[in-house]
């Protein structure tokens, strides 16, 4: 906590920013006066978009949460939660498999830095399924994924694909 303001950090790719996304933002922003939303290049998952793309898709996503701010960051998620004066980092849980995998980087995280908690969040059962590489994956089918995705991305996300298709000719 920096001057009295409770942070907490939701870091990832977000590749596109799914609705199982924004439910774990939602959830979070309510517990912390200021939740940054960090986005990570990670080119070993070969991005659609690029980190700028990323940053204003998720800024469409969640203009109407105030206490939401995006931001980038390379490197260790603690060193840049240590910067932002987080309390908190914030991870989503679909399966099980998820767990494992969260549970030991949360704990590595913790041994950095004994200041930042990380807090799982269960992603809702509607949104259980969903992934960022399955939104691709069906978008580049030309298949329906509103039921995914915010409106407000859905022609960004196939204009992406197009423009994908077109540097591929």
């Amino acid at each position: 906590m920096v001057d009295g303001i409770k942070t907490g950090l939701y870091p990832g790719t977000f590749d596109p920013v799914t609705r199982g996304h924004l439910d774990i933002i939602m959830r979070s922003s309510k517990l912390v006066d200021r939740l940054v939303i960090g986005v990570l290049p990670n080119q070993a998952k070969k991005p659609w978009f690029s980190v700028e793309e990323r940053m204003e898709l998720i800024r469409k996503c969640t203009a109407d949460i105030k206490n939401v701010e995006v931001m980038s960051f390379d490197g260790l998620t603690v060193d840049f939660g240590r910067e932002l004066g987080a309390s908190m980092i914030v991870r989503g849980l679909r399966a099980i498999t998820d767990f494992e995998y969260e549970l030991q980087i949360a704990q590595i995280n913790h041994k950095l830095n004994p200041d930042i908690d990380t807090v799982f969040f269960t992603t809702n059962v509607e949104y259980s399924y969903v992934s960022s590489s399955i939104v691709k994956e069906i978008a580049s089918y030309g298949g329906d994924i509103s039921g995914f995705v915010s409106p407000q991305i859905i022609k960004d996300i196939f204009k992406k694909h197009e423009e994908i298709v077109a540097s591929r000719r």
